[in-house]
């Protein structure tokens, strides 16, 4: 079974260009053990909730920019925006601006991750709106056959807001960082980080940028990339010959 997701790059400007949180995964997860990734997750049922309260471009409209069914489109966002609060506590939500004091809601954070609480409750409980026009789509990439797990996730970038600082409150990730996206690519190259091909991917699109403005006004077009298993473990995708080139010697992926 194939599970939709949605991943999210958050973004800040650095002294030397783009900067994008990244995190490693724990190495006794089930999906990508190990692997530096971005927040995200897969979509939740709760993410249905009619209570949620919505700012910015309405399903219809994120519906056509992801290529999606409109139900399905408000799922992703909405999962897009859980997730990264969930997972690193950057809440792209608030009431007429985001949110600066995230701190507050710690308590409530912790009861969305035991599902405990919905995220549109949470928000309704507090007065806030998720801040729809913070996401940026990106890419839209699906988990080859032969994966412990398989998602069709839809990357989103969204710049820090301000007043906000992400961590590593999670049990699922071991190290976080602030990282200029070629950095990663070269630590890569160096064996210093495993990347899936759709982080590496988005990586060299990053780095393109010098700005997150830049990456923010960018609007990509979204094109389903998978699932292909005609060449191995991790399938057929863009570029790939540029992923193996850039992989260490040994790397899993090669299999």
């Amino acid at each position: 079974m194939i599970k939709d997701a949605a991943t999210v790059m958050l973004l800040r400007d650095g002294v030397a260009g783009v900067e994008v949180f990244v995190a490693r995964r724990h190495s006794r997860m089930v999906f990508a053990p190990g692997m530096t990734v971005f927040p995200g997750g897969g979509v939740d049922p709760s993410d249905d909730d009619p209570v949620q309260d919505w700012v910015g471009p309405e399903p219809a409209v994120w519906a056509d920019r992801l290529g999606v069914a409109g139900d399905r489109a408000r799922r992703l966002v909405c999962a897009a925006a859980r997730e990264t609060f969930e997972e690193c506590g950057v809440l792209l939500a608030g009431a007429g601006e985001p949110v600066r004091d995230v701190h507050r809601y710690a308590e409530d954070r912790a009861r969305l991750v035991r599902h405990e609480l919905s995220f549109g409750a949470f928000l309704h409980a507090h007065g806030l709106s998720m801040q729809t026009q913070l996401l940026t789509p990106v890419s839209n990439w699906v988990t080859p056959p032969g994966s412990p797990r398989r998602y069709d996730t839809f990357f989103f970038a969204a710049a820090l807001p301000a007043g906000q600082e992400p961590d590593d409150a999670t049990s699922e990730v071991d190290a976080t960082a602030w990282q200029r996206p070629a950095d990663v690519l070269t630590q890569f190259r160096a064996n210093e980080s495993l990347l899936l091909p759709p982080t590496w991917a988005q990586l060299r699109w990053l780095a393109n940028f010098a700005t997150v403005a830049e990456v923010l006004a960018a609007e990509p077009r979204i094109v389903r990339i998978g699932p292909n298993r005609r060449r191995g473990m991790v399938g057929d995708f863009p570029d790939r010959d540029a992923y193996f080139a850039d992989a260490p010697e040994g790397f899993a992926g090669h299999a």
